[in-house]
Order: C-alpha cells, then sequence, then structure tokens
C-alpha cells in the first residue's frame, strides 16, 4: 500500500489493529519513549497513546483517573454512547476529535496524546504538552541597559504567549502549519489582520506551504533559504531576533512574523538593509541619546567596510594624502607586502573570534589575552606586521562588532576583503568601480518585492529621516509604507 493511501486510513474501530498500526508505522514496542495506556471504561476497551518527554505526566495521570471514575459510576442507561461520555469526561481546555490515522501518528508524535475507544471509528486528542527547555532569559546578542529581560526560547508556545502578552488585539494571528516530510516541525505565521498586507501574508503561507524537504533541522535558516531563494548573496535578507518586544514592534508596524519550534530566535519578513542596523537600546533612551547611539553606529558599520580599503590605497598611493596626513601612512618598511599582511591580520581575527566561541567559558578571557599581549605584539616585533596594519585591522574589526546583525556584519567583511583585493589590483579606478559595483548589487537586491535600500533608494525623504533621527514615539504616527500597511496610522 502507498504512503498517500495509508495517510486517508480511518481509525480502526478493532484497537488491536491500532495497536498494530502503531507498531508498523511508528515503533510502538520498539521505541523506549513511544508508550500505551491500555484500560477498561464502561466494559469497553480504551487506549492512551503517548510520547515521553512530551507530555506532562502528572495530567495525564489525572485524565486517566477520571476516566477510571466511569466505572464507578451507574451510567447503564448512557452505553450506547460511551465515546461521548469519555469526551465528556476529559476534564482539560484542549481536547479534539481525530477521524484518520495519520492525524492519530502525527499529533502523538508531537507531544499531545491520543485516545481510541472500541468500536468507534474517531478519537481523540489531548494537548497535555510539556516540551522540555529553559525558561525566557535575556538573549546574549541584543543586550540593553534598561528594558525587559525575558527573550524568546526553543518553545513555539512561550515564544507566541510572551507576544501576546505584548499585543493583547483580538486581531494579533498565530497561523500554526507543519513542515518537514518527517520532522513536522511547527511553524507559526504570526501578523496583525487589519494592519498586515494580506498578499505580503499569503506570499508567506504559500511559501510555507510549498516547502518539500525531510526536516527543518537547522530551523528558522531552512526556512529562509526556502522562503527567499537567496543563493550566494552574502547580505541578509530578513532579520532575525530572540527579543520579544522587538518582535511586538514589528508585528504592530505591519511585519509578518515566523516562528519556528525548536528555534529560540524568529524570523521578520520582510527586512531591509537598515532594519539590520536597529537596536532595542535607541529606543530605550531618550531619542536624542537614541541618535546619538544610531550614528555612532553608522559609522562603525561604514568604517568596517570602506576604511581598510581607503587606508590602503593611501598607502599604495600616497600622493592622495595631504602632508599633514602622512602620519596615517606606514612608517616602517617590511619584506611582507600589505595586503598580505592586511588579509592575514583579518583572517586572524576570523580565527580568534570562531576559536572563542568553541573555547570554554573559563578559559576565553585567558585566550583573548594571549590573542591580544603576545601573539600580535610579537608578530609586530618579529617584522610580521607594521603596527598600522594591526591598529587599522583592529578598527575595522571593532566596527563588525558595532553591527547589530551578525549575518550583516559578517557579509560587510567579505565586501570589504573583495575591495582591498580590487584596490590591489587596480588602486584608485578599483576602489572606485567597486564601490560602485557594491552599490548597484545593493540596489539590485529585492527581499519579498521590497527594494533592500528602501528608503534611501527608492528616496522617500521622511522614511529616511525617521533612519537617520530617532524619533519620539508621539511623533512617529505612520506605518513605514513599503509594508502596504491596511492602516497606515499607529495613532488617531
Amino acid at each position: 500500500m502507498s504512503s498517500k493511501t495509508e495517510k486517508k486510513v480511518q481509525i480502526y474501530e478493532d484497537l488491536d489493529n491500532v495497536e498494530k498500526y502503531m507498531k508498523d508505522r511508528v515503533g510502538l514496542g520498539t521505541s523506549f519513549d513511544l508508550g500505551v495506556r491500555k484500560i477498561k471504561v464502561m466494559r469497553k476497551q480504551v487506549h492512551l497513546y503517548y510520547v515521553n518527554g512530551l507530555c506532562d505526566s502528572v495530567l495525564i495521570a489525572e485524565l486517566l483517573e477520571q476516566l477510571l471514575f466511569l466505572n464507578d459510576t451507574d451510567r447503564k442507561s448512557q452505553a450506547s454512547n460511551i465515546f461521548d461520555i469519555v469526551e465528556n469526561q476529559l476534564v482539560h481546555q484542549s481536547v479534539q476529535p481525530i477521524e484518520k490515522m495519520d492525524e492519530l501518528v502525527d499529533q502523538v508524535l508531537s507531544g499531545l496524546i491520543a485516545i481510541v475507544v472500541e468500536g468507534y471509528n474517531h478519537g481523540l486528542v489531548v494537548d497535555v504538552r510539556s516540551y522540555p527547555g529553559r525558561m525566557p532569559q535575556e538573549p546574549d546578542t541584543e543586550k540593553v541597559v534598561r528594558g525587559s529581560r525575558d527573550g524568546f526560547v526553543e518553545n513555539i508556545i512561550v515564544n507566541t504567549a510572551i507576544t501576546r502578552r505584548r499585543i493583547r488585539d483580538e486581531r494579533l494571528r498565530f497561523e500554526i502549519m507543519r513542515v518537514g516530510e518527517r520532522s513536522k516541525t511547527d511553524i507559526a505565521v504570526g501578523y496583525i489582520d487589519g494592519v498586515a498586507d494580506p498578499d505580503l501574508i499569503e506570499i508567506v503561507k504559500k511559501e510555507m506551504q510549498n516547502i518539500k524537504a525531510d526536516g527543518l533541522t537547522m530551523a528558522d535558516k531552512t526556512i529562509e533559504e526556502f522562503l527567499l531563494k537567496q543563493g550566494y548573496n552574502p547580505y541578509p535578507l530578513v532579520r532575525y531576533t530572540e527579543r520579544a518586544d522587538v518582535a511586538a514592534t514589528h508585528l504592530l508596524e505591519g511585519h509578518v512574523i515566523i516562528y519556528v519550534d525548536t528555534s529560540p530566535s524568529v524570523i521578520i519578513t520582510p527586512a531591509t538593509f537598515f532594519h539590520h542596523l536597529q537596536h532595542a537600546e535607541e529606543y530605550r533612551q531618550a531619542p536624542m541619546i537614541g541618535t546619538f547611539i544610531r550614528w555612532v553606529r553608522f559609522i562603525g558599520v561604514i568604517a568596517s567596510i570602506f576604511f581598510l580599503p581607503l587606508w590602503f590605497l593611501v598607502v599604495l598611493e600616497p600622493s592622495l594624502l595631504p602632508e599633514r596626513l602622512a602620519f596615517i601612512g606606514p612608517n616602517e618598511t617590511t619584506n611582507i607586502p600589505i595586503v598580505v599582511q592586511i588579509f592575514l591580520a583579518d583572517i586572524g581575527l576570523e580565527f580568534l573570534r570562531i576559536a572563542a566561541i568553541h573555547t570554554p567559558t573559563p578559559l576565553s578571557t585567558a585566550m583573548g589575552l594571549i590573542a591580544a599581549v603576545l601573539i600580535g605584539q610579537i608578530a609586530i616585533d618579529v617584522g610580521l606586521f607594521v603596527p598600522e596594519v594591526i591598529l587599522y585591522v583592529s578598527v575595522a574589526a571593532i566596527g563588525n562588532f558595532a553591527t547589530p546583525s551578525y549575518e550583516l556584519g559578517i557579509a560587510n567583511k567579505i565586501v570589504r576583503l573583495g575591495l582591498l583585493i580590487v584596490v590591489a589590483i587596480f588602486r584608485t579606478p578599483g576602489f572606485i568601480i567597486g564601490i560602485t559595483i557594491y552599490l548597484l548589487f545593493l540596489i539590485r537586491t529585492r527581499t519579498l518585492n521590497v527594494p533592500y535600500l528602501w528608503p534611501f533608494i527608492p528616496f522617500y525623504p521622511k522614511a529616511f529621516a525617521q533612519i537617520l533621527v530617532r524619533r519620539t514615539v508621539p511623533g512617529n504616527r505612520i506605518r513605514p509604507s513599503h509594508l502596504h500597511p491596511q492602516d497606515r496610522f499607529k495613532q488617531p
């Protein structure tokens, strides 16, 4: 029998056939964590299927107690309707009927319990899920001085709950679906009905439903690659966040948020280049302070891309520098070309970053001291690097670390290395042509039909002013136009 035919099988009235199906298809009796509890209620066999570790055993015990209590009551007159009696006896807020065996299997493997009654070709599922996981805590990558300390975790139920806690609008929607032929991962598409663009919602849902893959072991990253098909474009086309307040803010603007079970971050769509430069700290401080922080961050991002190639250009062509700035060039001679030194230092910093990730926390501080004091200084003393290379590579690296989005920082680093190569080959024309190609590439990039550089290109003065200056909340009344919101005004 083909899999398509098996998926349409009605729940068997004979519970022995149900048990055989679970043994053949799911591994009941082979997998230690899959179990069945058999009881007799009013002279009828009742089976309860579950997965250990995904269910709350206390709730299951209470439900079984309620069902067994039926044997102590006189219900002979209602014995012809045992299924309804069992359903009515399940004292739980989430009880749903099912009719197909594949539904039963999917729900049991998702952490629900399935109850089938002898003589009936339908069953019941009760949501007693209790997924293992950690409590909400502040994300390491999005820390703020002031603000909430809760963040998303690996449990999709918790993530949607802490979002709804912030937006108690009856029009907030979380449409859930399962993706992955084998993993059957739960995905929720979140949006505010009446605010988000219906076309955007439909595009996202359609792309989710069209995903054909064995599983989503990499969770939201796999979803991103199916959703946007970005190929080898290094720039992130969606924004990730682990902060519930950031996700709630974007929902109110008209974005669509994708929640993926097992992932502590959510996907914000669509996201432009400037979305990746925002940080919650800007909105936790006064508007003037938030604007200052934003400008400093912009300077850091620009420095991470253009500062090192520009310095290398003036090293190759000192005539471009005024005499007053001649001191910034290398003041020592070396046998190793400057461009090689820059690449060695830049890749060396990448080695240190990767090593810091894989090094246990108690040793990471010691490793940093070794890298900073010993490797850098000794490399200069032996003549491997000139001091200026270490200085300017470090400035570019700090600019990378100042970028709020990790993905954007890595993409900017790739662009920086590319600009260094064209400057080394073509010098001034290479620098100009490289920047031009880089900007044209960003201009041509689109994310879910939204220009990547909006509102800079195409230019929208009012929207771009809000990029440069953090406006006060009372003064920010209109939602971003690139989202095509149904309700343009945040405030009456």
